[in-house]
């Protein structure tokens, strides 16, 4: 099933994307998915990032490949970092160059949507604890990763969140391509079975650390094939089961 949200008549709404029609949820979904018996074509209503959540965390070097090319070892545990909700956008908005930095770099990832509250949750009991998957582009700022060290900054500009196009709730997320393309170019290829760390694994130790509450974002990893992007590039990040997320750099 495929989760969205949409602006309609001055209101955010979650909803069920069906073919071309738009079926409108009475509530967040996490609880149960209730329509309310409405249902818009897609020009009637502006669609939304397909979640709104309290915090967005990442993972860094988790595809063996991506390790490699960078010449980093592999971390024993997953290497975790935030990027601000101010920071989302959805499909097809643009994404900011920002003046302070001089390389901004696509990431396209595979997220996880949470679907309830997670506290201390064992590896074996995650999947449990997911509500969907959706394609995140953890756009950096390498420059300033490089300068600062800490991720907060190189991460966390406005517009470098892009999540969508919607939310897939039918997805087994082991062994699914993921692919991005600058203009139309195939620039990074590879596949979630090249993780270091599971997505159970994952949210098991994420959850360890913090609480996780429905809606938020988990974001597991970029593979290898990271690279630049200018203004005025189209960036394309492609995950088999799920689809593309489209977005402008401007």
């Amino acid at each position: 099933m495929k989760i969205g949200r949409c602006f309609l008549e001055g209101t955010a709404r979650y909803c069920v994307l069906k073919d071309a029609e738009v079926y409108l949820l009475a509530a967040p979904p996490f609880s149960g998915m209730v329509e309310d018996g409405r249902v818009v074509r897609p020009y009637e209503a502006r669609m939304l990032p397909p979640v709104e959540p309290s915090k967005i965390v990442a993972v860094g070097l988790n595809y063996r490949a991506h390790a490699k090319e960078f010449g980093k070892p592999m971390p024993d545990e997953p290497l975790i970092f935030l990027k601000p909700t101010t920071a989302v956008i959805g499909d097809r908005e643009d994404i900011v160059y920002p003046g302070a930095s001089a390389r901004v770099d696509y990431e396209g990832e595979l997220a996880v949507v949470i679907g309830r509250k997670a506290k201390d949750v064992a590896e074996e009991a995650a999947a449990g604890y997911i509500f969907g998957f959706t394609i995140m582009n953890d756009v950096t700022a390498r420059d300033l990763q490089a300068k600062d060290v800490q991720y907060t900054r190189a991460k966390g500009f406005d517009t470098f969140a892009p999540i969508g196009p919607h939310i897939e709730t039918d997805l087994d997320p082991g062994g699914l391509s993921i692919r991005t393309y600058v203009n139309g170019t195939l620039r990074q290829e590879g596949n979630t079975s090249d993780m270091q760390f599971s997505v159970y694994r994952i949210i098991s130790f994420v959850s360890h650390v913090m609480t996780l509450l429905p809606g938020d974002v988990v974001s597991t990893g970029t593979p290898p094939g990271i690279g630049p992007v200018n203004k005025g590039d189209v960036i394309e990040v492609e995950i088999q089961g799920i689809g593309r997320l489209h977005n402008r750099v401007v």
